[in-house]
């Protein structure tokens, strides 16, 4: 029992969790799953999606690649079970404000214009779980057009080289 104490207090004074704990109320893994379900909304996986995905995770969680891993197969099993979006949204409802919510609106985006296209069911997708995140349909186009710019701006760099 004072181990736990001890323990806990070192969380508490130390500002370095384990990055490689990811539990089920943790926001991030909510985030993920979400994130994983756009990007498999088309079939599988792919190399190019699975890495745009990684790099989404490790950047806006400041994670490392193993760390990222992790969250990625834990988020991949939670959107299997999952039978719908609230839970995960309910989640990130609890747990973020207005400007958290807005940036998992904007990953979620970037995981659409992975490979350059929004099917109408991305599309459809992206209305639920803002309409769920309480994100305003102004702020939902606002940020696909934002990440949509940048996508194209990114691939016309990528061809001038």
């Amino acid at each position: 029992m004072l181990d736990d104490l001890r323990r806990f207090f070192s969380d508490l004074i130390d500002e370095k969790k384990p990055q490689d704990q990811f539990a089920e109320n943790d926001y991030r893994r909510a985030a993920a799953a979400l994130l994983v379900h756009i990007a498999t909304l088309d079939g599988e996986l792919t190399d190019a999606k699975r890495s745009k995905l990684h790099a989404i995770l490790e950047r806006e969680f400041a994670l490392d690649a193993a760390a990222t891993d992790e969250l990625i197969a834990e988020a991949a099993a939670d959107d299997r079970e999952a039978v719908d979006f609230y839970h995960f949204t309910s989640l990130l409802m609890r747990t973020l404000d207005e400007a958290g919510r807005l940036n998992v609106v904007e990953m979620l985006w970037e995981m659409v214009y992975a490979d350059g296209k929004v099917t109408e069911f991305e599309a459809n997708v992206m209305w639920r779980v803002a309409d769920l995140l309480a994100v305003s349909t102004r702020d939902r186009v606002m940020l696909r057009e934002r990440v949509a710019a940048a996508a194209e701006a990114g691939d016309a760099g990528e061809g001038a080289t």
